[in-house]
């Protein structure tokens, strides 16, 4: 086993340093800098590393934001600021932008998830909640994970996936608590929630920011209405959510047919009970209603966080409950994306292909991929943002792409790609969360976002198909 992690952590840091010691002008990526350069060595390593696993995945984002801040940023080595005369260097990361990945609106989004799940555990309000919505399920394992499946992805077409995912995560503890140690089972049903707000929100426009992103660019001509989104997102994601229920019962397979719940129970009556119920259902009322009232999902994600520890809910017991481990290794997948934006290497990479000399269906294919690949390693949202101009000049140029449907087609192609990148804890704030509870590995999410992201890019291309 010593053996094992010792070759993974020598793989995971050789091939990186090999890459980082190798001439700029031997990579193929026209007008690569000495800053670009280094950071793609970083960007392998730590690939290699959440991948691999060798070390804690936490600690691989905390070594990211250390190497970014000695080797790219305007405060690091004196040796690795200096002007090259051979090659161009690029620009310094100012460090405050490397180090503002500790606390970004995801960090505190992230927080105020943790104080919902600790004061409803607290409070009894996770079995309570599970009581009421996971009852009509009856009791059969695979039917207690479509239930799970089905309230997550419901919530998610409508509110943050990261919201819902906190709230799915507090109603799955009890159901946990019932079952034996190392049962797959409890693999199957931690994982089936990040699957689930991951893929939900694809259904409807306002479900996942790049969904938002697309319709941007989606005006005049191109204009997709909200119903018209969910006549082609809703049934991707019944056939895609389907095929996940019936691909983690086939991977994680429990020899139980009947879980007893046992989540019987009243709801509680003191008034500290009380305020948790309040605070709950008002931060999911406005979670849903942002449009309404103008504050966003990270700002909503503050207020119970203030009330709880304002009234006592929560106090420095309960503080040191929240995951600090997660937030790092979120803040380390931020600054990954700040650092790829920032340095022009993620627009490099996307740039890198000569889509001119492509067919309609090729150019839809290799944009797709390349937007799944990078929303893997980082977030969706800024992966959405840098591709979508590139898919909207693409397609305005190039008349052929008529055939696949022009530029609604590419662009809600591009975007249904973006949320299929799951495949590793930082790939989406609710694989983190997932993540975090301990039940699974970074490997199980691997293995189920790998098969998940290519049987989704499967159906997107066979609807393309078919429909064109």
């Amino acid at each position: 086993m010593v053996n094992a992690r010792l070759i993974k952590l020598l793989v995971a840091l050789g091939l990186p340093l090999l890459l980082l010691l190798a001439p700029t002008d031997w990579l193929p990526i026209a007008n690569l800098t000495i800053i670009q350069h280094r950071l793609l060595a970083i960007f392998l390593m730590a690939a290699l590393l959440w991948v691999l696993e060798p070390v804690p995945v936490f600690s691989t984002s905390l070594l990211i934001i250390t190497l970014q801040l000695v080797m790219i940023s305007d405060k690091g080595l004196h040796w690795f600021r200096g002007i090259t005369q051979h090659h161009p260097r690029g620009d310094l990361i100012p460090y405050t932008d490397i180090l503002s990945a500790f606390s970004s609106p995801i960090i505190i989004l992230f927080m105020g998830g943790f104080s919902l799940a600790i004061a409803a555990s607290k409070y009894e309000l996770d079995i309570n909640l599970a009581r009421v919505l996971l009852r009509p399920f009856g009791q059969h394992p695979k039917f207690i994970m479509l239930g799970l499946m089905l309230i997550t992805a419901v919530f998610s077409m409508f509110m943050s996936n990261t919201a819902t995912t906190v709230m799915m995560l507090a109603l799955l503890a009890p159901i946990i608590a019932v079952l034996p140690k190392g049962d797959p089972l409890v693999k199957a049903l931690v994982l089936c929630i990040p699957v689930a707000a991951n893929t939900g929100g694809i259904a409807t426009p306002i479900g996942t920011p790049p969904n938002a992103i697309a319709l941007q660019y989606l005006t005049g001509e191109y204009k997709v209405s909200f119903l018209g989104w969910m006549q082609m997102g809703l049934p991707f994601v019944i056939v895609q959510l389907t095929f996940a229920w019936w691909l983690l019962q086939r991977l994680f397979q429990s020899q139980h047919t009947r879980v007893n719940l046992a989540l019987e129970g009243r709801f509680l009556q003191s008034w500290q009970a009380y305020t948790v119920y309040i605070t709950f259902a008002l931060t999911i009322v406005l979670w849903l209603t942002t449009s309404l009232h103008g504050m966003n999902t990270y700002v909503v994600a503050v207020i119970p966080l203030a009330i709880f520890t304002l009234t006592g809910i929560i106090g420095k017991p309960e503080l040191k409950q929240i995951n600090w481990d997660v937030l790092w290794l979120v803040a380390g997948g931020i600054a990954m994306g700040i650092a790829l934006d920032q340095t022009g290497l993620a627009a490099a990479l996307a740039h890198a292909v000569d889509y001119s000399l492509l067919t309609a269906m090729t150019v839809l294919v290799t944009l797709s991929i390349i937007c799944w690949l990078m929303a893997n390693f980082m977030s969706n949202t800024a992966t959405a943002n840098l591709l979508m101009p590139i898919a909207a000049a693409i397609a305005s140029s190039m008349p052929a792409l008529a055939s696949i449907g022009g530029m609604q087609g590419l662009l809600i192609v591009v975007a249904f790609s973006a949320s299929l990148g799951m495949i590793l804890p930082v790939s989406t704030p609710p694989n983190s969360l997932a993540y975090s509870t301990g039940f699974i590995s970074s490997q199980d999410l691997v293995k189920v976002g790998l098969i998940l992201g290519i049987s989704g890019l499967a159906l997107v291309y066979s609807a393309v198909v078919l429909l064109t």
